[in-house]
């Protein structure tokens, strides 16, 4: 299993307010329909680069196609007639993040998560008492959905994933993961099957 997680401080919550555009506001509400809490996020504490939007995105990548560029934070989601549905994103630090080309093997919802035993190793106060693994929940590093990505019938430990630090999106913190808030995720989830090509610039 990944594992991903935040590898810098974590800043206090931010309390959701109405401040930005009311379609914005309302596509990062908090969600009444899912077994664990998803707060609200808000969207006038981030930049609107980073919120989900429909772009422009020629490319020689079929509809469907996820493209991941960690360079400039953000996850492409391959539409027709040069469009693409993008979501801002958070990546991971130099040297730990995944590059080329992958296919999702499976999806799920409200993952477990269990560190890696380089994380392990590298933090092993912080890792060590998860070395069985979490449960998924609100308090879980991977957030309410999980996509895992595999090359060549092998997994590759990378995953695009939730999370609960808003305020990471657009960095690079994370221990190698591609991290979107939760409604993103949950929205990303409902567009992909499994087997979905995913490419990481």
């Amino acid at each position: 299993m990944a594992g991903c997680t935040t590898t810098s401080s974590t800043p206090a919550p931010v309390a959701f307010s109405p401040r930005a555009n009311p379609a914005a506001a309302q596509a990062y509400a908090a969600t009444t329909n899912e077994p664990y809490k998803v707060d609200a996020i808000d969207v006038a504490d981030i930049d609107p680069k980073y919120l989900r939007q429909v772009v422009d995105f020629p490319t020689r990548e079929q509809v469907g196609t996820i493209v991941v560029d960690p360079h400039e934070r953000f996850v492409y989601l391959v539409r027709e007639h040069g469009k693409a549905l993008r979501y801002g994103v958070g990546v991971g630090k130099a040297g730990l993040e995944f590059t080329g080309t992958a296919t999702i093997e499976y999806k799920k919802k409200w993952p477990h998560w269990t560190p890696t035993s380089d994380m392990i190793k590298r933090e092993p106060a912080r890792y060590k008492p998860w070395q069985k693994g979490m449960d998924g929940g609100a308090r879980n590093p991977l957030g309410a959905r999980a996509l895992y990505l595999f090359k060549n019938g092998k997994d590759t430990l990378f995953r695009i994933h939730g999370t609960t630090e808003p305020w990471s999106i657009g960095k690079a913190v994370s221990s190698g993961c591609i991290r979107m808030v939760n409604q993103d995720i949950i929205d990303l989830y409902s567009r992909v099957p499994d087997g979905s090509k995913v490419v990481v610039r």
